[in-house]
């Protein structure tokens, strides 16, 4: 389902055989998450999503190839902390179109977003790029877990707000990517409630500012990949559905 792991002519044939196809793409970060998760992990929580959507689009008859993943994006918050990489919105959301616009020429019917990355000016970003795909005449799919009614359908911490590098977030990369987890790490941990949005909200700029001196908010020690497998379940069929909805094909 990879389509930088397929030859082109098998991507040639599903555009010209299998269509509808949609391409997911998968948009993540490099990012400080606490001292126990890889800086990669909005990619493994991403690519995570986009894979199990594209099996239920596929048993569903809706060809979906995933993209390459967007690893860099605006991450102004955890810029104090070594190993983060922001870029600014204008380059990433240039590469996003860019992106559309090559799926577009080739006959793809759908992109759709797969993020977990759910820094302000990220979402942002998200959704102007959204917008203006939609208006290139390439239907877009972007299930946008920061709205009040998607949030809703995720776990208790991801609602407060106090999810980064949490329960929320660690189960998730316990349930796909466990050997990069710090568990030595992550079990010594105390619970930090401290709420981001309700800091961004206040004017925090950094992580630090908004109560998280370690880069994480919410309680990793009680994260486990039960829990990840769920919130996994509940994001891969929330892109899927948005997908078909796009399509035509229901929900």
């Amino acid at each position: 389902m990879k389509l930088a792991e397929l030859p082109w002519i098998a991507v040639r044939d599903a555009l010209v055989y299998r269509k509808p196809v949609t391409a997911l793409l998968p948009c993540g970060a490099t990012e400080a998450h606490g001292p126990h998760l890889p800086l990669n992990t909005d990619v493994i929580i991403s690519e995570g999503v986009a894979r199990r959507a594209a099996a239920l689009l596929e048993a569903g008859g809706i060809r979906a190839l995933i993209l390459p993943p967007l690893a860099y994006a605006p991450a102004e918050y955890a810029a104090e902390f070594a190993g983060t990489l922001s870029i600014g919105a204008a380059t990433a959301k240039a590469v996003i179109l860019d992106i559309a616009r090559a799926l577009k020429a080739q006959g793809f019917a759908c992109i759709g977003i797969a993020n977990s990355h759910f820094d302000p000016a990220n979402v942002a970003m998200l959704r102007e790029a959204a917008d203006e795909i939609g208006a290139m005449g390439l239907p877009v799919a972007f299930p946008d877990f920061t709205r009040r009614a998607m949030a809703a359908t995720l776990t208790a911490e991801f609602i407060s707000g106090a999810c980064h590098a949490g329960q929320f977030e660690t189960s998730l990369v316990l349930a796909d990517e466990p050997s990069l987890v710090n568990d030595a790490a992550r079990t010594l941990l105390a619970d930090n409630p401290a709420s981001l949005t309700e800091a961004f909200a206040q004017g925090a700029k950094t992580f630090a500012e908004a109560g998280g001196p370690q880069a994480y908010f919410g309680a990793p020690a009680a994260a486990t990949a039960a829990e990840g497998e769920a919130s996994f379940a509940i994001m891969a069929e929330a892109l899927a559905v948005s997908v078909r909805h796009t399509l035509g094909r229901g929900i």
